[in-house]
């Protein structure tokens, strides 16, 4: 028989292509997922991840809220960052200023000065028409000498040396401060009943010396006084009181007690990287709630507040006080929003198998063109393929072990550690760029 013109016969079944790797191993994944559905126990242990999710979640609040207020209690440096900007606002400088002088006319008692001197010149054998022009003149003098008074004190609160001031009381009076948290008072800030209150006896004595050195002795004779300037007032500040020192002592072990929950609800619900998503989201959600409680409850307090407090001024302490919390709402919104999108983006879904498809053929292209230049991972390849996975664990665990020991992470700090994150793990596909059908659909650290 004549040999055949058709060639060999193949020996093998022809090699599957990357495209039938994929969707077999899509298939096996949708197998395990099953498997795992008809699992014993699985809605047993789904209700539990739930409702630990959903307990962190709602904990992240008050943890959120614990480690701010332990920050302001126990870190001086903190605390003074957070109330000494206040001496630069103008409504606060207003209000101490209108305070100040209010107490320098009080205690002076200029209209009683002007009496004095009306009866003096009378005394003195000063031609009737004149002590008689000195009495009738009393009002104008009176209110000549009050604009001195309150000009003086607006020119101490605007200058530089009030700054130092109130920087140099609120630093000394850290302590002091712990004091009036915890009701026992004490030092330059303190509490009063229903009010926060802060003592402007520094200032009040460089008022005393200015008018002394414009001609007005009188205001030399004025004895030390304290005077409190309120920054804070509510009828419900002892409730306030409490909640504080118990949020201040919880500062430490709330946020872990919080992490520890959403993991193990994490960790008992079947498709983790489902519950991680879910309780990313579930913490962008609470910073949310936070954050519009915070606004809602700005307007509430300025809404209730006494007769006499300067709305502009307590609204500028309110604000001051909640800065650095507010900050801390962000950066926990993000961080949570940045894990829920990478959980995402590691999943089997079809957008993010897309993601990361492209983002592989991008750096793998960069290899090609870094190659075509003359460079050559050598080594360094070799031991990246071998140790491609726990390498991706130490990049995540490095970056979590460096965030955890971050003194208060902005969400522009958490923004740039995402980078970070995601430029190491480009490095790594940089000197080993997976294989065709390397990229599928299981999760990748």
């Amino acid at each position: 028989m004549p040999p055949s013109d058709e060639g060999p016969e193949p020996e093998g079944p022809p090699e599957p292509s990357s495209d039938e790797l994929r969707r077999l191993r899509n298939r096996l994944d949708r197998l395990e997922a099953g498997a795992a559905r008809r699992g014993p126990g699985r809605p047993l242990r789904n209700a539990a991840a739930v409702v630990l999710i959903v307990i962190a979640a709602v904990l992240s609040m008050p943890a959120v809220l614990a480690v701010w207020a332990h920050d302001q209690v126990a870190d001086t440096d903190r605390f003074v960052a957070t109330m000494a900007p206040l001496a630069g606002d103008s409504a606060v400088r207003d209000a101490a200023a209108k305070r100040i002088a209010t107490t320098v006319v009080d205690k002076a008692d200029i209209p009683s000065l002007v009496g004095q001197l009306s009866r003096a010149a009378s005394e003195q054998g000063v031609p009737p028409r004149a002590a008689d022009l000195i009495h009738r003149l009393s009002g104008p003098i009176d209110k000549g000498l009050t604009s001195l008074v309150h000009d003086v004190a607006h020119r101490v609160v605007s200058s530089k040396q009030f700054a130092t001031v109130w920087t140099g009381a609120l630093r000394a009076s850290h302590n002091a401060f712990e004091k009036a948290l915890s009701g026992r008072g004490g030092g330059v800030l303190g509490i009063k009943g229903d009010q926060v209150t802060v003592d402007l006896a520094p200032a009040l004595d460089r008022v005393k010396k200015r008018l002394v050195d414009a001609g007005l002795d009188v205001a030399g004779r004025i004895p030390p006084v304290h005077t409190d300037f309120v920054v804070f007032d509510s009828p419900d500040l002892a409730r306030y009181k409490t909640w504080f020192r118990l949020l201040g002592l919880a500062g430490d072990w709330l946020p872990l007690i919080t992490v520890l929950i959403a993991a193990l609800g994490v960790f008992l619900a079947t498709g983790r990287r489902k519950a991680l998503i879910g309780a990313a989201l579930g913490l962008v959600v609470a910073m949310v709630v936070l954050g519009v409680a915070l606004a809602v409850f700005r307007s509430f307090y300025l809404d209730h507040l006494p007769g006499g407090v300067s709305p502009g001024a307590a609204g500028a302490v309110y604000d001051a006080l909640v800065r650095f919390l507010r900050q801390a709402v962000r950066a926990v919104g993000v961080l949570a929003a940045a894990v829920a999108i990478g959980a995402f983006l590691t999943g089997p879904s079809h957008p993010a198998v897309t993601v990361r498809t492209a983002c592989g053929s991008g750096i793998a292209a960069m290899r090609r063109v870094a190659e075509s230049a003359g460079f050559r991972a050598g080594p360094a390849e070799r031991f990246t393929r071998r140790f491609r996975r726990p390498i991706g664990v130490a990049i995540l665990l490095v970056a979590a072990l460096v965030f955890a020991f971050w003194a208060h992470p902005t969400a522009l700090v958490v923004f740039w550690f995402v980078v970070a994150v995601l430029g190491a793990f480009a490095i790594r596909e940089f000197l080993a760029p997976g294989r065709a059908g390397d990229v599928d659909s299981r999760a990748v650290p």
